[in-house]
């Protein structure tokens, strides 16, 4: 395999660097280069990405692998395959696996893992707090010297404000970001969607909206008291929006995402009662649809993470109430956003790369989101016009709970490169 890659043709988008211009790009020894000698030319391996956008690999900041866990879900090279095929160059993975990633142990197991059987950039986090039950902390200094880059209460939201102060200060001085997912889980008990006229007419018990704003304001009032730094996972309301408005007015130091799912789909969603769309948070309504293009537009939401929850066929083939929360969406994450984003409301394809690749890397420091010359060569490619349809049996995902699957997405990716090395297919032609 040659050690060089010529780019040929494409449309390069780089937010790092504001490029937005047809030229291309060299790689060699899996790092981007300024350009390579006529002999280095010759024997290097040619994409021709002509009418297609290039951009760094996609960077996602809340992931579920499978592993350790049911391999029946997802294992780590079906994941990581399954994010190649949505463009995605390295994942950050939740700590809310089976067992637990809550001591140095069970993470080095995942890291060697990782590196036995991944095709794109692995990075775990740590639980924050022991058995993510809330009650004591996790040793944080361990999972850092084991290879968390972050930490996170993900999956069980730290609900005693004690507990949630001292695991950002012992956060803050081990220079990790928390992940936190907004919830007052004495709110949502037994709860399956948002709480409103769907639920009403589906006689389904509603999540209210407050459940995640109180949270999202406990974290940004804690996040100013101990100077960590907490990202807010998955937020989905218009009133949590609001908060981190002001929030971020006030220079505390917080960023936050919002899945796809959110950016395109409201409650109404539910009225055939599709299991692949009970969610965690649940999709709230038009008005909090909106706010949350709002306030990514405006810089209130830092990014897009897809949110990836596998589960099995079996597990969601049931009635909405027994079936677990979650949806599989790392090969739709990129599409679903440049239908909603970039054909509907007509925002930049620089932009939308920002969102999806360079703001996550920035993030959590990540070593990514830039085609900056030295940079490891991760890219992808694709057409933001191309129609497709998901299809359940083409899913490089083990489990196919995706309710994308038959619907027409604009927006293909046609190669996804980590290291200067192509992973799995690709429709652009190569010599």
């Amino acid at each position: 395999m040659s050690a060089y890659l010529w780019i040929q043709n494409g449309h390069l988008l780089d937010p790092a660097n504001q490029i937005d211009e047809i030229q291309d790009l060299y790689v060699a020894e899996g790092r981007i280069v300024p350009q390579l000698s006529e002999a280095e030319k010759n024997s290097a391996k040619k994409l021709d990405a002509q009418g297609l956008m290039v951009t760094p690999g996609l960077v996602d900041l809340n992931a579920r692998l499978g592993y350790p866990g049911p391999s029946h879900r997802e294992t780590i090279a079906t994941g990581t395959q399954a994010a190649a095929a949505g463009g995605f160059t390295s994942l950050l993975c939740m700590p809310d696996t089976s067992p637990l990633c809550d001591n140095a142990g069970t993470l080095q197991q995942l890291v060697d893992k990782v590196i036995r059987d991944a095709c794109v950039r692995v990075y775990p986090t740590g639980c924050l707090t022991k058995g993510l039950d809330g009650v004591a902390l996790a040793p944080s200094g361990q999972l850092q010297a084991a290879g968390a880059v972050a930490l996170s209460d993900s999956g069980a939201p730290t609900q005693n404000n004690e507990i949630m102060r001292r695991a950002l200060e012992y956060a803050h001085m081990f220079d990790m970001p928390v992940l936190a997912q907004s919830q007052d889980s004495s709110m949502t008990d037994q709860a399956m969607m948002h709480e409103g006229e769907w639920s009403l007419r589906l006689g389904l018990k509603g999540w209210p909206k407050v459940a995640e704003s109180i949270m999202v304001a406990r974290n940004v009032i804690l996040a100013e008291l101990t100077q960590a730094h907490v990202h807010l996972q998955n937020i989905s309301s218009a009133a949590s929006v609001e908060i981190l408005r002001r929030a971020k007015a006030r220079g505390i130091q917080v960023s936050a995402e919002l899945s796809p799912q959110h950016l395109a789909l409201t409650d109404a969603a539910l009225r055939t009662y599709d299991t692949n769309l009970k969610l965690l948070p649940p999709l709230g309504d038009e008005n909090d649809r909106r706010a949350l293009i709002e306030g990514l537009k405006d810089g209130t939401l830092d990014c897009i993470a897809s949110g990836h929850s596998p589960f099995s066929s079996h597990e969601k083939d049931c009635e909405f109430a027994a079936a677990p929360f979650g949806v599989a969406s790392l090969e739709t994450c990129l599409s679903v956003a440049l239908e909603i984003l970039y054909h509907q409301e007509g925002c930049s394809l620089i932009q939308i790369i920002n969102w999806l690749s360079t703001k996550p890397a920035k993030i959590c420091r990540l070593p990514g989101g830039s085609l900056a010359v030295g940079m490891p060569a991760d890219i992808c490619v694709f057409d933001p016009n191309e129609k497709w349809v998901p299809q359940a049996d083409q899913l490089q995902s083990k489990s196919k709970n995706s309710p994308w699957i038959g619907k027409t997405l604009r927006g293909k990716v046609k190669a996804c490169i980590v290291g200067g090395k192509q992973i799995g297919l690709t429709s652009t032609h190569t010599s």
